[in-house]
C-alpha cells in the first residue's frame, strides 16, 4: 500500500506534525507566544481525537467516507493557515487541519486489512504507519526551500494532500471486496486496553516536547542556523522513514516488547536534546533515534490491539491513537506553561520522565502477559 503510506505521509507529517516545524516563524509573523502555541497545539490533539473517535466507530464500515473527511479537513485546516492574518484564524485552521490525520489513521487500516493478505497484514500496517516520516523529510524539504514564507509552504501542502488521497480511493478495491465488520464491542474490550491506553497517554505527553517545541528550542538554545534547526526536522523524519526497513523484525517481536523498546529510546532522545542542544553531532544523533523510535511505537500500539481483538483492529488503533494524542495535548499546554517558568531543559526533562512511565507500563503488562502463558502451558502439559 505505497499510495496507503504516501497519504498517511501527508496528513500526518506534512499537515499535523509540520506545525512545530514552522511554528518560530509563524510565532515572529503572528506575535503567538509559547503558551498560545501550546493551546493551539493541544486543540489540534483535541481536534484529532475527536476525529479517531468517528473512525473509531466507522473505521471497519465507512473507511471511504473516512478518507474524504481526512482530505476535506486537512485541506481546509491548511489552505486557510496559508490565508490567516491574526493568531485566531491561524489557531481555528490549525486545530481543523489536524483533524485528518485522526480520520486518516482508523480508514488506513481497514483499507490495508481488505486489500492485503493475512500474511503480509502486520508489516503491511507498520509499514503504512511509518509513512509519517517522509512526510517529515518533505516538509523539512519545504521549510528548507521556501522559509520564511511558511505560507506558501501550507499551500503546497494542501494540494499534495488531496491528490493523494484520490489516489488512495482510486486503488482501493473496497467495491468489491468485503469488509469484516466490527461486532460491538463490550466494556471488557475496553478494559483489556487498559495497559496500552495508559501506555499511550504517557508517551503522547513526553513526545509533545520535541513535536511541539523541539525547533523552538533549537532556534532559542541551540545556537545553530535556521538551517541547521530544520535539516534537524529532517532527520526526525529520515528516522520515521526507517522504520519501513524495519517493520518486519519489528512484527516479529511481542508487541510489549517492541513498545518498551521504543519508548525507552524515546526517553534517550529527549534527554540528549534537553542537555545537549548545542552539539551538532548529538543532536542529529538524537533526532534520528526520536524520529525512527516514536513512529515504531506507535506502530507497536497497532500490533498491540491487533493481539489483543484482530477483528476490532481498526477500532483499538482509534481508541490508542486517540490516547496518544490526548497525551500531547495535555502535553503541550503544560509544556507551553511550564518553559517560560523553568526553561527548556527543565521542561524537557520532566517530558523525558513521563515516556520513561511509558516503558515501565509497557513491562508491566509483559510480565502478567508472561505469567499468563507460564500458568496455561503448566495447564496444557498437566
Amino acid at each position: 500500500m505505497v499510495f496507503g503510506t504516501c497519504f498517511i505521509a501527508a496528513t500526518y507529517g506534512l499537515v499535523r506534525l509540520a506545525y512545530g516545524l514552522f511554528l518560530p516563524d509563524v510565532q515572529r509573523d503572528l506575535g503567538l507566544g509559547a503558551a498560545g502555541a501550546g493551546y493551539v497545539s493541544s486543540g489540534s490533539s483535541l481536534a484529532y481525537c475527536g476525529a479517531a473517535l468517528v473512525g473509531f466507530f466507522l473505521g471497519s464500515r465507512r473507511p471511504r467516507a473516512l478518507v474524504l473527511a481526512a482530505v476535506a479537513t486537512a485541506c481546509l485546516g491548511v489552505f486557510g493557515m496559508a490565508a490567516a492574518t491574526s493568531v485566531v484564524a491561524f489557531a481555528a485552521c490549525a486545530v481543523l487541519s489536524s483533524a485528518g490525520a485522526g480520520f486518516a489513521s482508523p480508514a488506513l487500516v481497514a483499507i490495508v486489512a481488505r486489500n492485503v493478505g493475512p500474511r503480509r497484514l502486520d508489516s503491511a500496517q507498520s509499514a503504512v504507519n511509518s509513512g509519517t516520516g517522509p512526510g517529515l523529510v518533505g516538509a523539512g524539504a519545504l521549510a528548507l526551500l521556501l522559509l520564511p514564507q511558511w505560507r506558501t509552504s501550507w499551500v503546497l501542502v494542501g494540494v499534495v494532500t488531496a491528490v493523494l488521497g484520490a489516489v488512495v480511493l482510486a486503488v482501493d478495491r473496497g467495491a468489491t471486496t468485503s469488509t469484516p465488520r466490527a461486532q460491538r464491542l463490550p466494556t471488557t474490550w475496553i478494559r483489556s486496553h487498559a495497559t496500552a491506553i495508559a501506555a499511550a497517554v504517557l508517551l503522547g505527553a513526553g513526545s509533545a516536547a520535541v513535536w511541539t517545541y523541539g525547533r523552538s528550542l533549537l532556534v532559542e538554545t541551540g545556537g545553530g542556523s535556521e538551517r541547521d534547526t530544520v535539516t534537524s526536522w529532517i532527520l526526525l523524519g529520515v528516522g520515521a522513514t526507517a522504520v519501513a526497513a524495519t517493520a518486519r523484525p519489528l512484527a516479529r517481536m511481542h508487541p510489549t516488547d517492541a513498545w518498551m523498546l521504543t519508548c525507552a529510546l524515546v526517553t534517550c532522545a529527549v534527554v540528549v536534546l534537553a542537555l545537549a542542544p548545542q552539539r551538532a553531532t548529538l543532536v542529529a544523533t538524537a533526532c534520528l533515534t526520536f524520529g525512527w523510535a516514536f513512529v515504531a511505537a506507535t506502530s507497536a500500539l497497532i500490533a498491540w490491539t491487533t493481539r489483543i481483538d484482530p477483528a476490532n483492529a481498526a477500532a483499538g488503533t482509534a481508541m490508542l491513537f486517540v490516547a496518544l494524542t490526548f497525551g500531547q495535548a495535555a502535553g503541550a499546554s503544560a509544556l507551553g506553561f511550564a518553559i517560560p517558568r523553568s526553561g527548556f531543559t527543565t521542561a524537557f526533562l520532566a517530558a523525558a520522565a513521563l515516556t520513561a512511565s511509558a516503558v515501565a507500563v509497557g513491562a508491566l503488562d509483559r510480565r502478567r502477559y508472561t505469567d499468563v502463558s507460564s500458568r496455561t502451558a503448566a495447564g496444557t502439559a498437566w
